[in-house]
Formats: structure tokens, C-alpha cells, sequence
């Protein structure tokens, strides 16, 4: 059960009845539209809520944060560190409108504020004067290299906030191929950390401050960041 799993990672059993509700809307809709593959009770526990929650071993996403969740698919990491925070102010982002019609619907099954659900492209809305160097923080668990995932996040951030992108034991090349993204964007690198969950599943956290500003031509358009990482 999750409560156990929560328990044992030394997390607060806090609105157990909230996640479990979450998980129950995700299943039921996953019937008629893919939202994940993964269906059996104790993977989308791990794979799905303690992935999520393992973010809060950072120690930033306590209080009011500002936190936009790129690629947010069904809603991960975004949801579960709102319900279990519900002083974040989060955005839940991601460019195929039935995630996006889901999302609203668990909002407002789930009775959540300071939550909204963003129909967009991370490298159109990025550059306009709403989204630009607004957030404390930008997460992503979006299914992409580390570089085209910093040039998508990075033109979100404030000066001084942070990327976080969560990577499986491959993140070594990842951040090596990174580099210059990560320069150019206007990051460094401040800390990895390793959070084992259950089952033998290796996750890192890899943990990016924005030092100064993104220059106004990034994030680019046309898909380059995905066909052509910096």
C-alpha cells in the first residue's frame, strides 16, 4: 500500500485518501485513453507516486513554491508533490489536449487550487511574457536526453531557481552530453542525488540553478531542441 511505502521513505502518510482517489481517476480513464502502461497496484505506487515524492528529498519544494511540470503526461511529478504540498503553486504542462482535459477533471474532482493545467508547446510558451523566468522551479520526468530537456525548462526559471530532472543510472552520459546546454542555458549543476526506491528501481535527481538569465532566443522553435540538443 502506499501509506507503507510513504512510511518507509520518511515521508508524512498525508492525504493518502486524496492520492488514492488520483490513482482511481487515472485508471478509470486509462480504459478509453493511454495515460500510462503502468496498471498494477504496487508499480504505480513506486513508479509513479514515490518517483514523484522523491523530489521532496531536494529539500525545495517546501513552502509557496512556483513550480511548472513539464511534460506533465498524467500529471508526474506535478500532482502527487501538489496533493502532498498544497501550499505549491503548481502548472501542469503538456501538449496533447485529452492529458490536459484529464487534468482538469482530477482539479476539480480533487477540489484543488493554486493548480492549473496548461494546453501548450514548453518551447512556444516558454518565450512569452507570462512564462518567461517566472517559476522557482521547473521538474520534468518528460522522456527526453538531458540536453533537449534543460533547453526546454531552463527559459521558465527565475534567476537563482532551479531545474530538476529526474534520470535512471544512465544520468552520467546524460549530464556529460549536457554540458554546453546547461552553460548556454544558463545553468550549473549543483547537486545529484540518489533516491533507490523499492523493487531495485535506481533513480537520480539531478538538481540545475540558474545562475543568470537565458538568452531571448532559447528555448528555439521547430522542435530543434529534441532533433538537435545544443
Amino acid at each position: 500500500m502506499l501509506i507503507d511505502y510513504m512510511d518507509d521513505f520518511g515521508l508524512d502518510t498525508k492525504n493518502i485518501d486524496k492520492f488514492e482517489k488520483y490513482k482511481e481517476l487515472i485508471l478509470e480513464y486509462n480504459k478509453h485513453t493511454n495515460l500510462t502502461r503502468i496498471t498494477e497496484e504496487d508499480d504505480f505506487n513506486v513508479k509513479h507516486f514515490l518517483d514523484s515524492l522523491s523530489l521532496f528529498k531536494t529539500g525545495l519544494f517546501d513552502g509557496e513554491k512556483k513550480i511548472i511540470d513539464i511534460g506533465t503526461g498524467a500529471g508526474f511529478p506535478g500532482l502527487p508533490l501538489k496533493l502532498y504540498n498544497e501550499e505549491l503553486d503548481i502548472s501542469l504542462l503538456d501538449s496533447l489536449r485529452k492529458r490536459i482535459d484529464f487534468l482538469n477533471g482530477v482539479i476539480e474532482e480533487l477540489g484543488l487550487t493554486k493548480i492549473k493545467a496548461i494546453h501548450a508547446r514548453a518551447e512556444e510558451i516558454a518565450r512569452t511574457e507570462d512564462y518567461r523566468e517566472q517559476y522557482d522551479l521547473a521538474v520534468s520526468r518528460a522522456v527526453a536526453n538531458l540536453s533537449t530537456l534543460t533547453e526546454y525548462a531552463m527559459g521558465f526559471v527565475k534567476v537563482g531557481g532551479y531545474f530538476i530532472s529526474q534520470k535512471g543510472p544512465e544520468y552520467e552520459e546524460e549530464l556529460k552530453n549536457a554540458k554546453r546546454a546547461i552553460e548556454v542555458m544558463g545553468g550549473e549543476v549543483q547537486n545529484v542525488l540518489h533516491t533507490p526506491l523499492p523493487n531495485d528501481i535506481d533513480h537520480y535527481i539531478i538538481v540545475i540553478k540558474k545562475v543568470k538569465h537565458t538568452d531571448k532566443k532559447y528555448p528555439r522553435g521547430g522542435g530543434k531542441p529534441r532533433k538537435s540538443p545544443l
